[in-house]
């Protein structure tokens, strides 16, 4: 959902939508234009961009929700609802290198697994990106969840 401006009525959003959970997803200018790729409800708020952070995009179509990396998301796919942010932490089950291993947050991370099935992920603990990224590419460390990609949404304050 598109929220340009009112991040103190982020619940009331979800209410109003009969959402179970929401959270803080992409970056922002401090203007509070979105920095990346903004998609809601079929419309295109903010295009896509390159940058090494924003790596990659959390895709809604019709059928299905996807975790894909930057170049691998097509326009064409008329996405209802696209998020892009960074940096992807997992990617084919395996840690991404050259990830932040000094900067400590909390984190909001998307995770995707085996059979189309994914889990958010909020920490309350501090981790850096490599340490978060390794932890994840743990087998089972996510119960009933094979994590084949992860990519973080937010963190700090956001989560």
């Amino acid at each position: 959902m598109d929220n340009p401006g009112n991040k103190d009525l982020l619940g009331d959003l979800l209410r109003d939508r009969n959402c179970l959970a929401g959270a803080n997803g992409g970056f922002f200018h401090p203007d509070t234009r979105p920095l990346g790729l903004v998609v809601s409800e079929g419309q295109t708020i903010h295009p896509l961009v390159r940058a090494r952070l924003l790596s990659g995009v959390l895709v809604v179509t019709e059928d299905r929700l996807r975790l894909l990396r930057v170049g691998e998301f097509s326009p064409s796919a008329s996405p209802s609802q696209a998020l892009q942010s960074g940096p992807f932490l997992i990617d084919h089950r395996k840690p991404v290198s050259g990830l932040n291993d000094r900067k400590r947050a909390r984190r909001t991370v998307v995770l995707a697994g085996n059979a189309d099935r994914y889990a958010v992920l909020v920490t309350d603990s501090f981790f850096t990106l490599a340490e978060l990224a390794t932890l994840l590419a743990t087998p089972g460390i996510v119960h009933e969840l094979d994590i084949t990609r992860a990519l973080n949404l937010d963190g700090g304050t956001s989560s």
